[in-house]
């Protein structure tokens, strides 16, 4: 991507249909780290945690050769004009919900028990919470799971954004009774259960409206005369596929199916961001915090902070992501650790780690948990989040040249 001067970490990986020989030492890794997470995930949990462990990884590979973007998507449309990661949201969308309709109307799961949508709360909480992380993934370089996949890659800086994204999920998490009260919260409103349409008339109403804001995207693509996004060329061929690029459809399609399998397989969609409030919860109890105490512990949740990590689904969704995308990277030869990290850009990772962690436990959730599988759930709270977000993208913008950080121009190509 071509953009502004900034200070930015480079990556020098060629092109992904020109990639090297893979990388055996970090493939070797890889591999055998998954192994280990499925065969852990058996152990401790049983099958079903095995099933998701597989789904992460299948996940993460999906999310590095597709290099689906959700922050990259926002900063174009904003920065830009150029509609191409918001046109693949809209199909990632449409799909899942045509994939979540007849799942949640029929409840049934593949290991017993009911298939729940993420339907969540409208509320002060979420209105701040969407914003600061809309804010967040501009300054820190990446969402919740461009995060993932981007420490799978060998992205050291990501690791700086994860850790503070963890720091931030906890304050959050102190807080939360503060953001929820139901003084200053409307409650959750399902377009398919509270609206009397329900999963298939909803439905109908939501694929027109994703369809409608793919015509006014493709119309104000044009109107700005938007610069072609400049992705690597796809590649041909099983096994340059396989190590190669893949186009936004793809992936766009492969995460809607992901996304159903693991509500088939858990009773749940994706979610990302409460393993990261669970890590760094268990982590300030190893030291001698009472974290058990807080309000946001108590109920269902208290059992996942009882219980050993691995016993938490999401938790095992996101290690596969990490080693997902670390075989992907490995296998393709652009598993590249950045070495060059600016002060500026080290201190936006801080930040944006921070602000993501805090505005995802505020808002119920990040990109996927909120707006992906929100939206895909029929859920009024995604919609919300999603327009909010880009609000707070708009902001992000107005800050990144403070930390040396480039911003897209209408002459750029980009990516």
């Amino acid at each position: 991507m071509s953009t502004t001067a900034t200070s930015a970490p480079q990556r020098t990986a060629p092109p992904q249909e020109a990639q090297g020989k893979p990388q055996w030492v970090p493939l070797t890794v890889g591999v055998l780290a998954a192994v280990a997470l499925v065969a852990a995930a058996a152990l401790v949990v049983g099958v079903k945690s095995a099933v998701l462990a597989a789904l992460g990884l299948a996940l993460g590979l999906t999310l590095f050769h597709s290099r689906f973007g959700f922050t990259s998507a926002w900063r174009q449309l904003v920065s830009v004009g150029q509609t191409e990661g918001i046109r693949a949201h809209l199909l990632m969308l449409g799909a899942a919900s045509i994939l979540f309709a007849p799942i949640l109307a029929g409840g049934v799961t593949f290991f017993g028990g009911e298939a729940e949508g993420n339907v969540s709360p409208v509320g002060l909480g979420l209105v701040v919470g969407a914003v600061l992380f809309g804010i967040g993934m501009q300054l820190g370089g990446a969402c919740a799971s461009g995060t993932l996949f981007a420490v799978g890659g060998g992205n050291t800086l990501m690791v700086i954004t994860l850790f503070f994204f963890i720091c931030g999920s906890v304050l959050g998490a102190l807080h939360f009774p503060l953001w929820t009260s139901e003084a200053i919260t409307l409650g959750s409103f399902s377009l398919a259960e509270d609206t009397g349409l329900g999963y298939f008339g909803a439905l109908v109403v939501q694929l027109a409206v994703l369809g409608a804001i793919g015509f006014v995207a493709i119309r104000w693509a044009r109107r700005h005369d938007a610069p072609p996004a400049g992705r690597p060329p796809t590649s041909r061929g099983l096994w340059r596929v396989l190590r190669g690029a893949w186009p936004l459809w793809v992936g766009a399609l492969l995460l809607a199916g992901l996304n159903a399998v693991v509500l088939l397989t858990r009773g749940s969609p994706w979610g990302i961001t409460s393993a990261f409030v669970l890590w760094g919860s268990k982590a300030l109890q190893a030291i001698g915090v009472d974290v058990a105490s807080w309000p946001y512990w108590q109920g269902e949740l208290a059992a996942s902070l009882a219980g050993p990590v691995l016993a938490d689904s999401t938790s095992v969704l996101d290690f596969g992501i990490i080693v997902g995308a670390l075989v992907a990277s490995a296998a393709s030869g652009a598993f590249v650790l950045a070495k060059r990290m600016p002060a500026k850009v080290v201190l936006a990772a801080v930040i944006g780690g921070l602000l993501m962690g805090y505005g995802a436990r505020l808002a119920y959730g990040c990109n996927i948990g909120a707006y992906f599988s929100g939206i895909a759930s029929f859920s009024v709270h995604g919609w919300v989040w999603g327009l909010l977000a880009l609000v707070g993208t708009w902001i992000g913008l107005k800050l990144r040249p403070l930390f040396g950080l480039g911003v897209p121009k209408p002459s750029d190509s980009v990516c």
